[in-house]
């Protein structure tokens, strides 16, 4: 298990080189320049030279890119241009909020994925399995951001049922019951797209392993049809189910970006496209690598769980 584990972080490493590159080259794309954006009424031809030059953005691509990179590997993600304090503090701070919101999400989809898949494998071309087939494909079919904008029209505006955005209240609140409240909407509007693709694969793994003649001697014995179900197809299942529920927990993350902008959720994703906007690289970049680092030790943990139910893999 520990050199598999060795193995699997050492892939890892290429992986994280490119997403730097990725990204670096993708905000040195961005139009715009950040000594204009930082300086502002006050960018002089002057002013934007020495910026430059105290920032570093004067000098060739690929030395911005090598002394990033070094800093960041020291654990110095640089210094946000517009909020004026470490990227790193603020991607941290940030994040917490994000994990909130896509722990609760993946949870959410993870269990209700999982439970329709079953559901429906075992009672195949059923009622019930063609209404669980109904509801997984209009999951799929509308994208997380709309529904979430429906939600707030009907759950927000129209029945003043739950509050329209942000993390908390803005006068008083700040307890658990606030938070679950401010919840709701978002997690469920990022869980959909995610609930519906687990509940099919899920129900497609279920139904082979059905046919597998171990299942077919275990009804003969006797045993429980629930017993069947939840306890030996659904185990030999999950090998192929936990692949799936690592690939939506990256989609999770990623969705939050936009949920985030629909929902004012103080997570990264509005810190992305907050620092986007205000052309500030270095609170982008550092906040991108984070979460991508985030998700591929994330990958790793789910590789590592599916060696250990399937030791197979390993090999």
């Amino acid at each position: 298990m520990g050199s598999y584990f060795l193995r699997r972080l050492v892939s890892a490493i290429p992986v994280l080189f490119g997403i730097t590159v990725i990204v670096f080259l993708i905000m040195s794309m961005i139009p715009g320049d950040p000594a204009t954006a930082i300086l502002g009424a006050y960018a002089t031809p002057e002013n934007v030279a020495k910026i430059n030059k105290d920032l570093g953005l004067d000098q060739p691509l690929v030395n911005q890119y090598f002394i990033w990179l070094t800093n960041m590997l020291q654990g110095d993600f640089g210094r946000s241009y517009s909020l004026n304090r470490p990227v790193i503090d603020e991607v941290m701070e940030r994040f917490n909020a994000t994990m909130i919101l896509a722990g609760v999400s993946f949870v959410l989809c993870s269990f209700l994925g999982i439970i329709a898949g079953v559901v429906s494998a075992a009672r195949q071309f059923s009622l019930s399995d063609k209404m669980i087939t109904l509801v997984v494909l209009l999951g799929i079919s509308i994208p997380s951001f709309f529904l979430g904008m429906m939600m707030i029209l009907l759950f927000a505006v129209n029945l003043r049922w739950l509050p329209v955005s942000g993390m908390y209240a803005i006068y008083g609140g700040g307890d658990l019951p606030d938070l679950l409240m401010h919840l709701i909407m978002p997690a469920a509007a990022l869980a959909s797209v995610a609930t519906g693709v687990i509940a099919r694969l899920s129900r497609s793994a279920m139904l082979e392993v059905l046919r597998q003649d171990y299942i077919r001697t275990a009804r003969a014995k006797g045993v429980h049809e629930r017993k069947v179900i939840w306890k030996h197809a659904l185990k030999a299942a999950m090998v192929s189910i936990i692949p799936v529920l690592g690939i939506q927990a990256g989609f999770v993350l990623s969705g939050a970006v936009y949920i985030e902008m629909v929902f004012q959720w103080p997570g990264v994703g509005k810190m992305l496209v907050e620092g986007i906007l205000k052309r500030d690289i270095l609170l982008v970049q550092g906040g991108v690598v984070f979460v991508a680092a985030c998700y591929v030790l994330f990958n790793i943990a789910v590789d590592m769980l599916q060696s250990w139910l399937d030791p197979r893999i390993k090999a």
